[in-house]
């Protein structure tokens, strides 16, 4: 592959799920997150994006979240469940996609927020129009999806380094 190849990276933030005392790991999906996971697939298929992998956390809501969205793309990317997304910090994320495959052009990172939310708002050295904008004022809600693209090796992905190309929230 050329350094010059583009890449993008999707976020996905899971949906909304049940609140709980009990383990964190393990909340499910409320109803309207049930409801919004099918959507932000069928808004990602709509981009025309076929990842070509999904880097999914362990956690219970991450897991349906994906289960629900993958359904509505045209092909399932290979998926790998990423225990190092559940509660990752920006570093942590980061070192995640610098070690994806170089064969790999777009990625799909299912996880959480704050880390979605800063992740992007970190990456996005530039943004069209006012995406980056929309993206600090909604936050990140949950089954949101950020699209960044970078051009180079996924081992150079930096801060500053991607284009916020597009952002979609399932409330909007």
């Amino acid at each position: 592959m050329s350094a010059e190849t583009t890449r993008r990276l999707v976020l996905l933030r899971h949906a909304k799920a049940e609140w709980s005392d009990g383990d964190d790991h393990e909340r499910p999906l409320a109803e309207r997150g049930r409801k919004d996971a099918p959507a932000a697939g069928r808004w990602i298929a709509g981009t025309g994006i076929n990842p070509d992998l999904a880097l999914c956390s362990t956690a219970v809501r991450t897991r349906e979240t994906w289960k629900l969205a993958v359904h509505e793309l045209p092909q399932r990317p290979r998926t790998v469940y990423e225990e190092r997304v559940y509660e990752a910090s920006l570093g942590e994320l980061i070192a995640v996609i610098n070690e994806v495959p170089e064969e790999v052009n777009d990625l799909l990172l299912i996880g959480h927020n704050p880390g979605m939310h800063g992740l992007a708002d970190a990456l996005a050295g530039e943004a069209e129009g006012d995406l980056l904008a929309r993206l600090n004022r909604s936050g990140f809600p949950t089954a949101a999806v950020a699209v960044l693209a970078f051009t180079g090796s996924w081992k150079a992905v930096e801060l500053g380094a991607g284009k916020l190309v597009n952002f979609w929230t399932p409330h909007e």
